[in-house]
């Protein structure tokens, strides 16, 4: 869990947008928009604000997973499986995937196996609610790569582009790039401009 000691010690970027040329996750890029006037940006960070291809803003959240004992506004793992985290588009109710924890992140990817078991059961069937009695949400989505895959796995990449991973899987190199990240972050802002974190994960 990435609570505290958050963000590595990067130099942050001073840029008008969040376009600082880090690549999104591959199953987010369609369903986000740049941020005018990012706060610390940091040069190893993608950050998105949420926003559907039909325009839609504003979400709730479907997750499983359990609410953290301390600090309540925020989804953590079960001691079952990790996490997986769906945005809801309230104009429409299209829903789409904005994390799951068995296959996305660093450790998910190259170090922690998974059963079938798992990764099925796993149904995000609960309905988030703020402390303070929200479910919709304006979402910011930030991703912190500081591993170096070129030079980590490089060796290990076939002449077809691809990876295997700790699944036995094999995926495009570019993708394990993108959707490797080792902190995931949420946040949502609530019709009165409050802020609240509602995901803060260390991946790696």
């Amino acid at each position: 869990m990435g609570i505290f000691n958050i963000f590595k010690k990067k130099k942050e970027n001073s840029i008008n947008t969040t376009e600082n040329g880090i690549l999104s996750p591959t199953f987010l890029e369609n369903n986000v928009e740049n941020i005018i006037n990012p706060e610390k940006l940091y040069s190893h960070e993608w950050r998105r604000k949420l926003k559907t291809k039909s325009g839609g803003k504003i979400f709730r959240i479907k997750y499983y997973g359990e609410l953290h004992s301390k600090y309540k506004n925020l989804i953590i793992q079960t001691e079952f499986a990790p996490s997986k985290i769906i945005a809801v588009d309230v104009s429409n109710e299209e829903e789409f995937l904005l994390f799951d924890g068995c296959f996305h992140g660093y450790n998910a990817m190259f170090c922690d196996k998974y059963s079938e078991e798992q990764i099925k059961n796993r149904n995000a069937e609960n309905v988030y609610t703020s402390e303070n009695g929200n479910e919709r949400f304006e979402l910011i989505i930030s991703t912190y790569y500081g591993i170096d895959y070129e030079d980590e796995f490089r060796e290990g990449v076939d002449s077809n582009g691809k990876i295997e991973l700790i699944s036995g899987k094999k995926i495009d190199f570019e993708e394990v790039k993108r959707n490797g990240f080792d902190t995931l972050q949420i946040w949502g802002i609530n019709e009165n401009g409050v802020k609240i974190e509602i995901v803060s994960e260390e991946l790696a």
